[in-house]
């Protein structure tokens, strides 16, 4: 069996940063091959390319005219690379913001992912204020920001938090200022069951 893992969430909320941390206790705690797939890294400068070559604008990653024609096509692009990965026996720790596909449950639909239900799937949303995610978002002076940035009230219309249904299954992490056990308890159930015997250990130290 093999295992899906999506890192999601808004910008600024540390979705990387968290991810790249527990790749490796969660590669020791289930004894198993992980791959990370991140969207900026595998389509970053591919995006600046089309962008650049159809606004003149390498760094827009948020206009309609991205959303409408690149955002789509990089997303699945992204499944299909976690995909061939999967059927190679690889688990794939996927990295995007994911926001309408986890508004939709799309992440949990083994059909529309393209996986055998056999795959276990776990979507983590990484979530943080608005003010902090914003004030990070400056501090890390991205040239990918800046269209973000100049079109904030724009951009903060499509910010959420799941709830209600939408959140069911989700792992919910706030990312504002997580201590060890709370990376100790998200990875305990990333792990959980069907990984056997390994999943019955004590999560290890991050």
């Amino acid at each position: 069996m093999t295992c899906l893992v999506f890192f999601c969430g808004h910008a600024g909320t540390g979705k990387t940063t968290l991810a790249k941390k527990l790749l490796g206790p969660l590669m020791r705690a289930s004894a198993a091959p992980f791959c990370l797939l991140d969207k900026d890294t595998l389509y970053g400068g591919y995006s600046a390319a089309a962008m650049s070559m159809l606004t003149g604008d390498p760094n827009d990653r948020d206009s309609p005219l991205f959303l409408e024609h690149l955002r789509d096509p990089e997303y699945r692009g992204l499944l299909d690379t976690a995909r061939d990965n999967l059927e190679l026996g690889v688990n794939a720790l996927v990295v995007a913001p994911l926001s309408r596909e986890v508004r939709e449950r799309r992440l949990f639909d083994h059909e529309w992912l393209g996986v055998g239900d056999e795959v276990k799937l776990r979507v983590v949303w990484v979530h943080i204020a608005e003010e902090t995610a914003r004030t990070r978002i400056v501090e890390r002076g991205d040239p990918n920001d800046a269209y973000k940035l100049a079109h904030w009230n724009e951009y903060r219309q499509r910010r959420f938090v799941p709830d209600g249904e939408m959140s069911v299954d989700l792992l919910m992490f706030d990312n504002t200022a997580p201590t060890a056990s709370d990376y100790e308890a998200l990875l305990a159930r990333l792990v959980g069951e069907p990984y056997g015997a390994a999943s019955m250990q004590p999560p290890l130290p991050v």
